[in-house]
């Protein structure tokens, strides 16, 4: 019987990942907040987790932010919803507080509902960001599957770790010239 964790639609993604930090003896440290855990568990779910995950934190309230991840009051204040901004400045605090090679950092609007205010506050949005050396690459960008908050936080997952997925290889081929 298959094993229904991780999700099947993270499972490639996640092995290309894993194997790639552990060739190169990289580590990754994750800041997530609506996938709940799903990458972290997804990664701990591999057999030598240890040698390339070091740490992660589900930063799922602004508090918590505040606590471990740098923030402070001023940007509870201003917080407008999930945003690159947002997600560049989790990863580069938490890669940095971790000593890993990249951070990934996700943050979204699961659903069912959402203040819809604006785009980043609707259903589907997520804003993702890897943090490196080389400075952090971001990325929004929505699911397609609108108010399904279980759907949502699975593709929050699996389009953070293909994020992190094209870093990588983009380190690995070198500079383009």
């Amino acid at each position: 019987m298959a094993s229904a964790f991780p999700p099947s639609s993270i499972r490639p993604i996640l092995n290309e990942v894993t194997s790639l930090l552990t060739s190169r003896k990289e580590t990754i440290s994750i800041a997530e907040t609506a996938a709940g855990g799903i990458i972290s568990a997804s990664l701990l779910s591999v057999p030598g987790a240890s040698k390339f995950y070091r740490g992660g934190l589900t930063l799922y309230t602004l508090e918590s932010r505040i606590q471990f991840a740098g923030w402070t009051e001023e940007n509870k204040k201003s917080y407008n919803g999930p945003n690159a901004e947002v997600v560049s400045g989790l990863a580069k605090n938490v890669r940095e507080k971790l000593g890993s090679t990249y951070c990934l950092c996700e943050s979204g609007t699961a659903g069912p509902g959402g203040s819809g205010v604006t785009p980043n506050r609707k259903p589907d949005f997520v804003a993702l960001a890897v943090a490196s050396e080389d400075g952090v690459v971001t990325e929004e960008t929505t699911t397609g599957v609108n108010g399904d908050r279980e759907k949502n936080m699975v593709e929050f997952a699996r389009l953070g770790l293909e994020l992190l997925r094209r870093v990588i290889s983009e380190k690995a081929e070198g500079p383009k010239i």
